[in-house]
């Protein structure tokens, strides 16, 4: 199949969005969708400051877990599962769950992920993640997306954008522009950064003890009180120096007192945990999971591991159109028509124990209702009986 460019449109299209917004002046300004804003800095930004938003985000990618196509005809099946394992992902990566582990990261990260089929020779041979920094998105329409390439010059339309992938997590109303996960974040991770340098502020300046040494010189010492004390302090240092365990002798009124011990460092522990359950409560992910041992029972547990599958069947809904798009390319590129469905594997081990217990309980409920069902037929005909022969006799 070959793609071609954009088609030409005869006359003027007609728009099916009554709502839409009326054309305006500098409409291409007010349509435009920024993605290299300092709030995508930010959010780069956040995921190194706090190394609890890195790894939440990391374990989310990898909790949406795998799936499969399915076809009717066995041999397809075959050949486009070798496909989707086989294909080239970036310049090192290979299989489309790389593709689509980074287009996740993207967009969990950002709130938009783009992405790129690339056809060569007749055939789809690679995956694409695109940079944010180097595409532009435009709302043409209110149900039309433009993918512009940046150029030295300003920006242009891609060529096929048939082949373009591209995904917003929550978009406004009219907008293109996705929601990062990462929202709201940055002011409660800056207090959260702000303890943690703190802490260490004061550790270096309380924990690592320090020496006030004060020489009161009596009235004939005065007058080589500066001498006296340069000659005390390199007899201090020689005997503070490290693996040394020289002791330190002096004539006259010496005192001696340490800088910072008598001083109490704060308690961050309720503070750091207030910011942190602000992180983990945007993020959807149960705290055991981080690393946090916070209390709690093994029913909060459950119901937190049943929240989080709702949370990545969430992510999934997002992939299924970027996976239906890839392999009806796939088929389209080989002459063949897209027949085709696909299955994600469960989540986790607990969450195949937890269906197969309810498809157990819902057996057993449905054999008691057919067995009280067949008893009650069956009084039922012994009453009818016992009245018929009763009136017979």
């Amino acid at each position: 199949m070959i793609f071609r460019k954009n088609k030409e449109k005869k006359g003027e299209a007609a728009c099916a969005v009554q709502t839409g917004a009326q054309e305006m002046p500098f409409a291409a300004v007010r349509q435009y969708v920024p993605l290299e804003a300092a709030e995508l800095r930010l959010y780069a930004q956040l995921r190194r400051a706090v190394p609890i938003i890195d790894a939440a985000l990391d374990k989310i990618v990898r909790l949406v877990g795998k799936f499969d196509v399915l076809c009717p005809d066995n041999a397809i099946e075959k050949k486009l599962k070798t496909f989707l394992e086989t294909v080239q992902a970036g310049p090192a990566g290979c299989g489309v769950m790389t593709f689509l582990q980074t287009y996740l990261d993207q967009l969990l990260t950002f709130g938009n992920a783009v992405g790129e089929m690339v056809v060569q020779d007749g055939r789809l041979a690679a995956l694409y993640n695109a940079s944010l920094k180097d595409v532009e998105l435009r709302t043409v329409t209110p149900l039309e997306l433009e993918v512009r390439r940046r150029t030295v010059g300003g920006s242009e339309p891609v060529s096929f954008p048939e082949l373009v992938l591209a995904t917003a997590r929550r978009p406004l109303p009219g907008s293109a522009r996705g929601r990062s996960i990462l929202e709201g974040l940055p002011f409660v991770s800056n207090i959260l950064v702000q303890i943690y340098h703190t802490i260490g502020v004061n550790w270096a300046r309380v924990g690592n003890v320090r020496f006030a040494v004060t020489c009161k010189p009596d009235a004939a010492d005065r007058a080589f009180a500066q001498e006296r004390a340069q000659q005390m302090a390199g007899e201090w240092s020689r005997a503070m120096r490290p693996g040394s365990t020289s002791d330190f002798v002096a004539v006259g009124d010496v005192e001696i007192k340490t800088i910072g011990a008598d001083n109490q460092i704060l308690d961050s522990e309720v503070p750091a945990r207030q910011m942190l359950e602000q992180i983990v409560a945007k993020l959807g992910l149960p705290p055991f999971l981080l690393g946090l041992s916070w209390s709690s029972t093994e029913r909060m547990s459950s119901q937190q591991a049943d929240v989080l599958t709702s949370e990545l069947e969430a992510y999934r809904r997002l992939l299924n159109p970027v996976i239906d798009k890839i392999c009806r390319t796939w088929f389209r590129l080989n002459g063949l028509a897209p027949d085709f469905s696909i299955d994600w594997n469960d989540i986790t081990l607990q969450d195949t124990t937890d269906l197969a217990s309810a498809a157990l309980n819902r057996a057993r409920a449905a054999y008691t209702e057919e067995q009280t069902r067949l008893l009650r037929e069956q009084r039922r005909a012994l009453q009818a009986q016992r009245e018929k022969e009763d009136a017979d006799a």
